[in-house]
């Protein structure tokens, strides 16, 4: 447990971020007056995603492997956080749905039914806590692990 506490701190770290990330949509609208601009500008979370994933592997990188890290060594290093944010997405979508913003789910499928993209009945399915936990778990090991092997690409030591 000891040598993969990079990991899970960092996995931990990340989590924290995201549900920061969301009360601050929350705050500026996106998830009310503005709902219509959530699916753009919930994108930009990518950034800091990516920017944590350099941090976390750089650390390892230097704390962990005296800094010679293989990309291996890094690509595994990044799918243990995405793991440990795998398993923390439930618990982060319940805080987001229950504490954040629990009109979440009424507005978006308002706006969707509104729009015309769903029936109302198609809105009240996909727009719901166990679709969203479903989808932010295939979501985060699909990015995490798209990013831990661009990431330990980038930040592997050149001579490992």
């Amino acid at each position: 447990m000891q040598k993969h506490l990079t990991e899970l701190r960092w996995g931990i770290i990340f989590t924290l971020v995201m549900l920061l990330w969301l009360w601050l949509e929350q705050l500026v609208g996106l998830h009310g007056p503005y709902i219509e601009h959530h699916a753009t500008y919930t994108n930009l979370f990518a950034i800091p995603a990516i920017l944590m994933y350099i941090l976390a592997l750089r650390q390892k990188k230097w704390r962990d492997y005296n800094g010679a890290m293989s990309w291996k060594q890094g690509i595994i290093a990044g799918l243990l956080m995405t793991l440990v944010v795998v398993l923390l997405s439930p618990l982060a979508q319940w805080l987001f749905h229950t504490m954040i913003s629990p009109d979440y789910f009424s507005n978006v499928q308002s706006y969707a039914v509104a729009a015309q993209m769903m029936t109302p009945e198609e809105a009240a399915a996909y727009f719901r806590l166990p679709s969203y936990i479903g989808q932010s778990m295939f979501g985060a090991a699909v990015m995490g692990s798209v990013t831990s092997v661009i990431v330990a690409f980038f930040v592997r030591s050149k001579t490992t």
